[in-house]
């Protein structure tokens, strides 16, 4: 059974699309609109009763004028007294009245003018004058033009446009879009200065999330924005404490760690060299030399790159590097870099989960390709290789630490890399590699 969709819900994602996504924009628009309802309201009150009203009542009058006149000229039928009659109307009522004997009104399309004045009028006529008529409220800027079908011919008025104008509906609309706009550039002036704040915090959080050696920032803005900026240099500092004790702990873990595998490295080597212990030597030195190899991974692992500072860095050089040295230690690799690509990284950090990645490769495949290519604000670098590969559904468990996937591994070298990979704001994936076996793809932001 279908379950209908509430009509709330659909609404409101269809003006979701509309909305502006920053902080800012969101803001300006929740100030603008209550602004504008409000000026709607005021300026509707305002003109749909006031404004009305007046306009009505000067219609009405002129209407009435009219009215007036014709019935005098009803009454008085002599030459003489028309005269006097339309004389009068001149004087009094500051209309301009003359007539056409005979004359038949023609038809013609009236044009609307803005505001209630000639709706107003038209209802008045109708009111008064069971017979046709014509307005022109756009030939003369300066009067209303009322022609007027009479028994005896057409009724020509011109009523001066003052008498009918309401001046004070386009002043008052002026200080509505005035004020309005006024008071919107002041509202965009400080929600601007308060979202600056913000989007230096995040920059800041950004870049420190980065690896970045960003100073502590200045809180400015709404006491939010202020406190919000304290705590973040808070944190900062918290975080590099703990990351200098942290090294320091590691680096004497590292020294006593090694130095009973020194001992024992050096009572390997004072044994006497005989055919019977040969072997034995042999073996337990290369012992040592593992665990010593598994120490250093996983102190490698614990204490990160965090001590190095991000610095524009030739990328392409780098990883010509990196290529040089796997080809030292007897790979086959194709190189694949454009020159001149500079990025802010920590140099050693890259250099060793590239070269933890080509290691992997050349480890398990005869062929690896490194390749780089730019991509807008980014930088893809994959290593290929036509080795047996990992299946997909294993692919992201192998970056778990101490998964290592072939033997004699110690399980970090993937962990590391990806590790270093996303403290610059990247990330690195697994697929399918065009040579048949595994592609590592890194993305490092520009």
């Amino acid at each position: 059974m279908d379950i209908p969709v509430p009509f709330g819900p659909r609404l409101s994602f269809g003006l979701k699309r509309f909305m502006p996504r920053s902080l800012l924009g969101r803001s300006l628009l929740i100030m603008l609109v209550p602004l504008v309802v409000v000026q709607a309201i005021a300026l509707q009150l305002f003109y749909g009763n006031h404004l009305s009203v007046v306009s009505r009542r000067l219609s009405s009058a002129i209407a009435g004028e009219i009215y007036y006149t014709v019935e005098l000229l009803r009454q008085f039928q002599s030459p003489g007294d028309r005269e006097w009659v339309l004389q009068m109307a001149r004087d009094q009522f500051s209309l301009d009245i003359k007539m056409e004997p005979g004359a038949m009104l023609e038809p013609h399309k009236r044009t609307n003018i803005l505001g209630p004045m000639d709706d107003d009028l038209a209802a008045a006529l109708t009111e008064k004058f069971n017979a046709k008529f014509d307005m022109d409220w756009t030939s003369d800027p300066r009067t209303v033009l009322v022609k007027l079908q009479l028994p005896d011919g057409v009724l020509d008025v011109e009523a001066p446009r003052k008498r009918l104008a309401i001046g004070t509906v386009f002043l008052f609309v002026g200080w509505v879009v005035g004020s309005s706009l006024f008071l919107f550039g002041i509202a965009a002036l400080f929600m601007r200065n308060q979202v600056r704040a913000i989007r230096r915090l995040a920059r800041s959080a950004e870049a420190f999330g980065m690896g970045r050696d960003v100073p502590p920032i200045r809180p400015e803005g709404a006491a939010e924005v202020r406190q919000a900026g304290a705590a973040f240099n808070r944190m900062q500092e918290r975080i590099r404490r703990f990351l200098a004790q942290r090294t320091e702990m590691l680096a004497g873990v590292s020294h006593d760690l090694r130095t009973p595998l020194t001992r024992m490295r050096l009572a390997l080597a004072m044994l006497p060299k005989t055919e019977e212990l040969r072997q034995d030597v042999a073996e337990m030195t290369a012992d040592v030399e593992e665990m010593d190899r598994m120490i250093g991974g996983y102190l490698a692992f614990a204490r990160g790159e965090g001590t190095e500072q991000a610095l524009p860095v030739n990328l392409s050089a780098l990883l010509d590097d990196v290529a040089a040295g796997a080809r030292r230690a007897g790979a086959e690799l194709a190189l694949d870099v454009p020159d001149g690509l500079t990025l802010k990284l920590r140099a050693d950090a890259v250099r060793r989960a590239v070269t933890n990645l080509v290691d992997n490769a050349r480890r398990h495949a005869r062929h690896v390709a490194l390749a780089a290519v730019s991509q807008g604000r980014s930088v893809l670098v994959t290593v290929d290789d036509d080795g047996p590969g990992i299946p997909a559904d294993k692919r992201e468990s192998v970056f778990r630490p101490f998964e290592s996937g072939s033997t004699g591994g110690t399980g970090l070298g993937l962990t590391i890399a990806r590790d270093i990979v996303r403290a610059h704001g990247g990330d690195i994936v697994l697929e399918d590699s065009p040579l048949g076996g595994l592609r590592a793809r890194i993305r490092l932001p520009v």
